[in-house]
Formats: structure tokens, sequence, C-alpha cells
């Protein structure tokens, strides 16, 4: 191509050689080359574009990186669609789970609601029991009174019977002196001090002692980081004194004021247990459920020999 392109421009030359005089050669030969050029410049763009790269490159040059962008390779449009794929799949799952988790928690929310319920239920009743049982001995003594009012043996024997319903209220010396012998640690740490005692009275048995002393320890110490061992040990104390219904509401109220305390697990396995022995099977179970969604380690951990018994004694599916 080099060759013809100079053969053509020498043939030109020649042509004009020839055909120009020789007097007027000097002044006109180089506007004709300058022309002649121009001429061959915008024929070589015609016939022989880019010129093969040698001579005249193009005025416009098409961009090689958007060249390569447009046109990708067939292995790099492969890769694309696996990644959206993969894109695809994984967004499918995540929307499965939120979709799961949602489910979840509408149904926790309302096995919740019925246990709140329940367990308010069951805190009214003994409530309304006891003060009655309180006012019967009240109430009989008056009576007693009044009935013989002209009798002068009537008033020593009301006199006498006073004195024996005290009597009767108060602990045994035996008891006192037994509960006396426990030893209150004092280690200078409040809480530790006073749950520590409570502790004992309960290991030890006195029960309403161990009541009061943890109630106290609730009252004085409720926002304390161990505050979830006293409430459910409050329980526990309620619980062991024959009292389940009392102890649904503490055990119900520790879960759900603080379900990431350390004893919110063993709150919600013993809210079922008082379930189980108020005769509120499918309650209890309901409990038993929750603790195994709500805090499956320990579930099949700490609370794994626990849960399996009390799902026998409230006959859980």
């Amino acid at each position: 191509m080099l060759n013809f392109k100079k053969a053509l421009f020498y043939s030109a030359m020649s042509v004009m050689v020839i055909s120009t005089p020789a007097n007027a050669q000097d002044a006109n030969v180089e506007g004709r080359v300058v022309k002649l050029e121009k001429e061959m410049k915008a024929v070589q763009r015609k016939v022989f574009p880019d010129g093969a790269g040698k001579f005249f490159e193009p005025e416009i040059k098409p961009d090689e990186a958007a060249k390569t962008a447009t046109t990708p390779s067939p292995s790099a449009v492969s890769d694309l669609i696996a990644r959206v794929d993969s894109l695809e799949s994984q967004l499918a799952g995540l929307t499965g789970q939120v979709e799961q988790q949602g489910n979840s928690a509408k149904a926790m929310e309302t096995r919740l609601k019925a246990l709140e319920a329940q367990a308010k239920t069951l805190t009214a009743a003994p409530v309304a029991v006891a003060v009655e049982a309180q006012a019967t001995p009240v109430e009989k003594t008056p009576v007693a009174v009044v009935a013989k009012p002209a009798t002068p043996a009537a008033k020593p024997a009301a006199t006498t019977t006073k004195p024996a319903a005290t009597t009767a209220a108060k602990p045994s010396a035996s008891r006192t002196a037994a509960v006396a012998a426990v030893a209150k640690p004092s280690t200078g740490d409040g809480f530790a001090d006073s749950y520590d005692y409570g502790y004992r009275l309960w290991e030890k048995k006195f029960y309403p002692e161990a009541q009061t002393q943890l109630e106290d320890t609730v009252k004085k110490y409720p926002k304390h980081a161990r505050a979830s061992f006293a409430r459910n040990l409050l329980g526990r104390a309620y619980l062991d004194d024959g009292k389940p219904a009392t102890a649904v509401k503490i055990f119900y109220d520790n879960y759900k004021g603080e379900p990431r305390g350390e004893r919110a697990p063993e709150s919600l396995f013993f809210l079922g247990d008082a379930l189980v022995k108020l005769d509120k099977a499918s309650e209890a179970c309901e409990a038993f459920g929750q603790l195994v969604v709500a805090y499956p380690a320990e579930a099949k951990g700490r609370l794994a020999a626990r849960l399996a018994d009390g799902r026998k004694r409230g006959k859980c599916k």
C-alpha cells in the first residue's frame, strides 16, 4: 500500500511538471503540491480508511474501553448471570427467615398475653382466700362476746381466747431459735448479704422468713445486676411453701420484666411447674414451650432434665 501511494504521488507530480511551462513551475509548484496533498488525503480517506495506520489517522477513533465494555466476553456474561442468580437465591432465603421470625414473634406475644392474663386470674383468688382466712378468727371473737353479755364468766373466756390466737400466730420458741441460728453474712456488699441470708433461710426450709427477707432484698435493690436471682428465689420460696398461685405472678414478672436476666429461664420453667401444681396443664405446656423457643441453649443444657420432668408431669405433647 505504501508503494502504491508513492507511485500515485510521483505520477501526479510528473504530470504537473510536464504540463507546466518551465518559467511557471517555480511559482506554482508549491501551491499545486499543497493542493494535491489535500486531494490525496481526501482520496486516501475514501479509498484507504485509516491509511493502514501509517500515514493518516482517522479524525474520530472508536473508544477501545467502550468497545470492550459493550462487547463482554462470554465468560464474563456467564459469571454475571451466576452472581445474579446467587443474589436472588440469598434474597429469597432472607425473606423467608424474616417471615418466619415475624410469625414466631406474633405467636410468642399471643402466648405471653395469655400467660399474663392467667397469672392475674390465679393471683386474685388466693389473695381473697387469704384475706377471708385472716378475717375469720377476728369475726368469731366479737360474736362470742356479744352472744353472752350478761354472763360474768363469758368475759374471762373471751380474754382467754385472744391470747391463744396470738400465741398460735407467733412462731414457736424452737423455731425462733432455729431461725436465729442461721448466720447472717456481713461482707459489706448490701445486696449479696441480703440475698445470701434469704438463700440460707430458704435452704433451711424457713420459707416465710425467706419470703420476708427476699422481698426486702428486691425492694432495696430492684435494679441490681443480680436482682433476677433474688426474684426467682422469692418465687421458689412461695412455691415450696405451697403457694403456687403467688409464685406464678412472681415468676412471670421476673421473666417478662427482665427477659435477659440470668435467672429468667429458670423463672419460665418454675412458672410452668407452678401451673402444673395448679392443675393448669395446658398453660404449663405453653410456658415449657416458650422456654424452648426463648432459651434453646438452657432448655438443652442446665434445664434439660427439669424440663423433661415438667413436661412429663404436665402431660405435654
